[in-house]
């Protein structure tokens, strides 16, 4: 259990640390909530380290998601500034709002059409993997996820683009 806590607290912070200096979710609160739910998970059998990422890295989206629908639930948009996926990757390095709302829907329509490059994102993304340690997750090259990832940030930035009219 310390292992897989140390890789949530790990997974959380990666997260966090490209969200805006004022976001009201706190890593240890995030790290809290994704062990509480890996742990209630009776029907999961753990295969290997992949697994357990791609799992969590699901966990991870779906918190992330949920509080995003309620602090929009509670605000109705209050003048926040939206991103798109695509910018938010250019700016990884300074804290950003990415609309999780949006970014999941389209995440959603992706794994109707990519199974493989949804799942990329999410490790990418939510998980905050570099593309290395994504490519020996999913058991494939790095160049292989390079692509993956380039496909899938352009189909969902074209994606995201048109659901915000532009």
């Amino acid at each position: 259990m310390p292992l897989v806590y140390g890789e949530l607290r790990r997974l959380a912070s990666a997260y966090l640390r490209r969200e805006r200096p004022n976001h009201t979710l706190q890593s240890t609160a995030l790290v809290h909530e994704a062990f509480m739910r890996l742990v209630n998970q009776h029907d999961v059998q753990w295969r290997n380290r992949a697994h357990f990422y791609a799992i969590a890295a699901q966990m991870i989206r779906r918190i992330l998601v949920d509080y995003a629908r309620s602090q929009h639930a509670e605000k109705r948009g209050a003048g926040a500034v939206k991103l798109v996926l695509d910018e938010a990757m250019a700016v990884a390095q300074q804290p950003g709002d990415v609309d999780l709302l949006g970014l999941n829907d389209a995440l959603e329509r992706l794994a109707e059409l990519d199974e493989r490059q949804s799942r990329v994102v999410e490790l990418r993304f939510f998980a905050g993997l570099s593309i290395e340690e994504t490519a020996e997750v999913m058991n494939l090259s790095p160049a292989s996820i390079k692509r993956e990832w380039q496909t899938a940030r352009a189909w969902l930035y074209r994606e995201m683009s048109t659901a915000r009219g532009l």
